[in-house]
């Protein structure tokens, strides 16, 4: 079973953009060219200064401009590295238009006008705050979940939303409040799904939908459980109540359920055996010992007939 957009109600628009690949260069080769060229318009200047000093004006300015303009070129240069850690992609814009982004590990170049925002590819977890609703049947009850996420679409998390990290949080806590709604906390039947007896169907119902919600944000859902799931405060004792008392009734047909078969059985094997024979006043008493005997919650005291059943 898999959840749509159409089948949550949801009309959401469709993506602007999507994410494509781009490396930029290797950051190494030009660093070590920047920071020789800067070393080497600081010795230019250096020079030109010394020219300056021995009354040669026109070469030594000549060679502390020329000089300057490949300093501030270095720097610009060096303003266009940038380093990619593990579990990190950088978006790279060029002047508010979308150029790509770098998932390659390491020091990368790139043009050194672009903007370079930084987001990270790691799994993370978001874990609701406790909400209170009410269950299909109107009972208020406390419900929390974990999601499990990563950001699969770097692009779509950068433009689609305006912080994909809140999107995501509200996101997971609209569709934990749309499962509890939707079920009842427990089916005293078992004839539907409720929530604490079909926590696994439910739970991946809960993981699809958290899915159909945020995939216009690039995000992939890993992974999702209900951590709390009760009866709220005020209502806890009387639900409480209620299953107990179900419990007993279940435990009761099932001890009259076993007692019947015993007391039929012990009536058919001493007409097999032929032990006594007994009408039926006395299959009745006999019956009615037996079940009071096998029924009962405490222990029975025995008590010796001297005479017969009817006296």
């Amino acid at each position: 079973m898999t959840s749509s957009t159409e089948d949550l109600g949801i009309a959401l628009p469709e993506p602007k953009v999507s994410e494509r690949q781009t490396n930029g260069s290797n950051g190494w080769p030009v660093l070590i060219g920047a920071v020789l060229l800067l070393l080497a318009s600081v010795a230019g200047v250096v020079i030109g200064l010394a020219l300056l000093a021995d009354a040669n004006d026109a070469p030594g300015l000549i060679v502390i401009v020329v000089c300057l303009l490949l300093g501030v070129g270095s720097l610009v240069t060096l303003a266009g590295l940038t380093a990619i850690a593990p579990g990190e992609a950088r978006v790279v814009q060029l002047l508010g238009k979308y150029v790509g982004t770098i998932r390659t590990e390491g020091l990368r170049w790139v043009n050194p006008i672009t903007g370079r925002t930084k987001i990270s590819t790691r799994i993370r977890n978001h874990e609701t705050d406790v909400a209170k609703v009410n269950d299909a049947d109107g009972n208020p009850i406390e419900i929390a979940a974990v999601v499990v996420w990563q950001v699969q679409d770097t692009a779509k998390a950068r433009f689609e939303v305006d912080d994909f990290v809140e999107f995501v949080a509200i996101q997971t806590e609209t569709a934990v409040r749309h499962i509890a709604t939707s079920y009842p906390y427990d089916s005293p039947d078992n004839t539907q799904r409720s929530l604490r007896e079909n926590a696994e169907e439910i739970t991946a119902e809960l993981s699809q939908e958290i899915a159909v919600r945020v995939q216009s944000a690039g995000v992939k859902v890993i992974e999702s459980r209900i951590t709390r799931l009760a009866y709220a405060p005020e209502i806890a004792q009387a639900m409480l109540r209620r299953q107990q008392a179900g419990a007993v009734v279940a435990a009761r047909e099932r001890i009259v359920e076993g007692a019947v078969g015993m007391v039929k059985a012990a009536l058919d094997g001493l007409a097999e055996e032929d032990i006594v024979e007994l009408d039926e006043e006395r299959k009745a008493a006999m019956v009615s010992n037996l079940l009071v005997v096998l029924c009962g919650d405490r222990d029975t005291q025995p008590i010796v007939n001297a005479g017969s059943l009817y006296h």
